[in-house]
């Protein structure tokens, strides 16, 4: 009896992915320097803080962006995963809380607006849900690649955590698309690219 394969991923997305999750580890590795060190290091600088600033404002952006969409595709989703969305909007509406909190706490200020979207294609759950895969995708990517950039320790703890909370996300919008519980994790490492499951028609699932 052969192993399942899960259809979608590959070796390339895998090493990605690996590179990826490394350089968070690492990210959040450094917090534990000035300890490891008798808490030397000093304090940042306020180049260092204005340019972990611009990170954590395009975040918020995207944040912002992930809230209004779920605000607005609540309309198009049903049973279960009427509560997913709603539970989703809240858990954007507390990143975008946690962000705000980090750039004052940097003593800059948040100036990022969500995006404009195009919900023209998004008429029906699948649709939204596809919709919503690809703004997870993205912001995973975002936290993976900023995580190891960012200059100060508590944006760096921040960053991997909402890495964690959109990895989440995207094992349940699988489930919603129709992937089985094991096809909702096809990879090792989630590098924040790959794509959602093949849909297929209501009520079937993928074994």
């Amino acid at each position: 009896m052969s192993a399942e394969r899960v259809p979608y991923g590959t070796v390339s997305r895998q090493r990605r992915g690996i590179r990826r999750v490394l350089a968070v580890l690492a990210a959040v590795a450094l917090l534990a320097l000035p300890i490891a060190c008798g808490g030397g290091g000093g304090a940042a600088t306020d180049s260092e803080k204005a340019a972990d600033v611009e990170v954590l404002d395009a975040a918020l952006a995207q944040e912002l962006t992930a809230a209004e969409a779920y605000a607005h595709g609540g309309s198009l989703l049903r049973g279960p995963f009427a509560a997913v969305g709603r539970e989703f909007r809240a858990q954007a509406q507390e990143h975008v809380d946690a962000i705000t909190k980090a750039i004052r706490g940097l003593g800059g200020k948040a100036e990022a607006e969500p995006s404009e979207l195009d919900y023209s294609g998004v008429k029906s759950q699948a649709d939204f849900l596809a919709f919503a895969y690809g703004l997870e995708n993205a912001a995973l990517a975002t936290y993976l690649d900023a995580a190891p950039r960012l200059e100060t320790p508590a944006p760096r703890s921040l960053a991997a955590s909402l890495a964690s909370s959109h990895a989440q996300h995207l094992v349940v919008l699988r489930q919603g698309l129709g992937a089985s519980p094991a096809a909702s994790a096809p990879e090792a490492f989630e590098p924040g690219d790959l794509p959602p499951p093949p849909t297929h028609r209501p009520g079937e699932r993928r074994e």
